[in-house]
C-alpha cells in the first residue's frame, strides 16, 4: 500500500508554481518527480557539514559512492539549508530551534509531495543534552514534550493557540531500538525529549549570560524532568513531530546525548570524543536504511 504526503493547504492547489524560497527550487524551474521521485527516506539535522558527513556514510554502506566523493549541496543557490541526495535516501540540514527546523519542514514536505512520493520514513538525528544518562547514550524519542512536560506544540496562529500533538511512531522507535541492541556498541534508550524555546535559560542552565534561578531550584527541574519520562533535551522534536503527524508521515527522532545534565551545563568532552558521539545517530539510522533495504 501507497501512503502519499497529505498537504493540509488547499490554497496550494490554485499556485501556477510553487517556489521553495529557501531552497532556492521551484516547481516551474525544476522536474521534481525526476529529481525526488524515489527518496523513501529522508534524514534531517541541524549541521549542513554533518547531513553532508551522514551522505557521504550512507552511500558508502548502500554500496552507491566512495568516501572521496564530493557531492554538491542540491541548496546551493541559498545559504539558508543545505540537502544531499544517493539513491533514495534524501539529507537536509535544518538549523537551530523550532523556528528554522519549521520553516525547512514546510518546504520539504512540499518538495516530498511534488516529487509523488511515497511510503517516505523521515528521521532527525542530532545532539541533545541528556538527563541521567551517560554521554554518548542515544536516545530514541517517545513523544515530545514541551518545558512543562506536556506531549504537545503550542502555536500563534492567526492570533489564536493552536496545540497540536507531539507523539512518534511507535512502531518505528521500536525497529531503531532494535536495531542498536543488533549493532551492540553503544547504550540507547526510548524515552520522551523535552523541546525547550532556547538553550540556556529554558533548559535550566547556570551559565548563560541571564539567569535568576540557583542550581538547587535547576536541579530540582531537572529531576521533576526525569521522573515524567524526559531522558534528554533538545530544540527542534516538538514541531518535527507535529508537523509529521499532520502530514502523515512516519518519524522518529535519534538523538546523541553530549553530557549529563544532572552534572553540569558545559560540554567539556574533547573534540574527538564529540565526533564519535555524534556518530553514533548516522551509525543506528543507517543500519535501519540498510535493513529495510534489504542491504
Amino acid at each position: 500500500r501507497e501512503n502519499f504526503i497529505h498537504l493540509c493547504n488547499p490554497h496550494l492547489e490554485k499556485m501556477k508554481e510553487d517556489i521553495l524560497y529557501h531552497f532556492a527550487l521551484g516547481t516551474g524551474t525544476h522536474d521534481f518527480p525526476a529529481l525526488f521521485g524515489d527518496v523513501k527516506f529522508v534524514c534531517v539535522g541541524g549541521s549542513p557539514s554533518r547531513m553532508k558527513a551522514f551522505i557521504a556514510y550512507i552511500a558508502e554502506e548502500l554500496g552507491l559512492g566512495s568516501p572521496d566523493r564530493d557531492y554538491s549541496n542540491i541548496c546551493a543557490g541559498t545559504d539558508r539549508y543545505a540537502m544531499y541526495k544517493v539513491g533514495p535516501v534524501l539529507s537536509v540540514s535544518h538549523g537551530m530551534g523550532i523556528p528554522s527546523i519549521s520553516i525547512m519542514l514546510h518546504e520539504l514536505i512540499k518538495l516530498l509531495y511534488h516529487a509523488k512520493c511515497s511510503n517516505i520514513t523521515i528521521i532527525r538525528i542530532g545532539t541533545s543534552g541528556g538527563i541521567g544518562l551517560e554521554p554518548g547514550s542515544v536516545v530514541i524519542t517517545r513523544q515530545s514534550v514541551d518545558a512543562t512536560f506536556k506531549p504537545q506544540l503550542e502555536q500563534v496562529v492567526l492570533g489564536k493557540t493552536v496545540i497540536r500533538s507531539t507523539n512518534l511512531d511507535e512502531e518505528l522507535a521500536k525497529e531503531l531500538m532494535q536495531c542498536s541492541k543488533e549493532i551492540g556498541q553503544f547504550n540507547t534508550v526510548i524515552g520522551n525529549t523535552m523541546c525547550t524555546l532556547d538553550f540556556y535559560e529554558g533548559q535550566g542552565r547556570l551559565d548563560g549570560a541571564i539567569c535568576l534561578y540557583d542550581e538547587e531550584e535547576k536541579l530540582q527541574y531537572l529531576k521533576k524532568a526525569y521522573d515524567s519520562g524526559v531522558r534528554n533535551i533538545e530544540m527542534e522534536s516538538s514541531v518535527f513531530a507535529a508537523m509529521c503527524n499532520l502530514s502523515g508521515v512516519k518519524a522518529a527522532v535519534v538523538c546523541v546525548t553530549l553530557l549529563n545534565r544532572l552534572e553540569g551545563d558545559q560540554i567539556s568532552s574533547s573534540h574527538d570524543v564529540l565526533v564519535e558521539y555524534q556518530q553514533r545517530p548516522q551509525k543506528l539510522v543507517g543500519y535501519f536504511i540498510k535493513k529495510c533495504l534489504g542491504k
